[in-house]
């Protein structure tokens, strides 16, 4: 399964974006089934709502949610990288739990904040 971030999520519904248009390509190319988190969805609704864009795509799309186990390797994943030395934002630690937990594959354009997760077992779909 690949965990669609909402980077991705934003290209790939931006009609004009050839970036989208081959994230989307490389998404139908692998054959495996695709979702996205809840917390993913929260992001991408808010940015939709705001700019008074349609939601109906998005909201169609499988959505993982947020789990007392996820929030247990969240938690774990946001300390131990601040001991690190390495802020990384609440959200971004959310998502990986939930993509982690699920044995799903992060799709993300965003590989600087989500690479250092790689220690925790994250897998990225590059």
């Amino acid at each position: 399964m690949i965990v669609i971030d909402t980077d991705v999520l934003i290209e790939i519904m931006d009609k004009k974006s050839d970036k989208g248009d081959e994230a989307l390509k490389k998404i139908f190319d692998s054959n495996e089934s695709i979702s996205t988190t809840v917390i993913n969805l929260h992001e991408i609704l808010y940015g939709l709502k705001k700019y008074a864009k349609p939601i109906e795509e998005v909201l169609k799309l499988p959505t993982l949610n947020y789990t007392k186990e996820d929030a247990k390797l969240s938690a774990k994943i946001e300390l131990e990288m601040e001991k690190r030395g390495f802020i990384i934002r609440r959200a971004d630690s959310m998502i990986a739990a939930i993509t982690i937990n699920n044995g799903a594959k992060l799709f993300t354009f965003d590989l600087k904040h989500f690479l250092p997760i790689k220690v925790f077992g994250l897998k990225l779909f590059l």
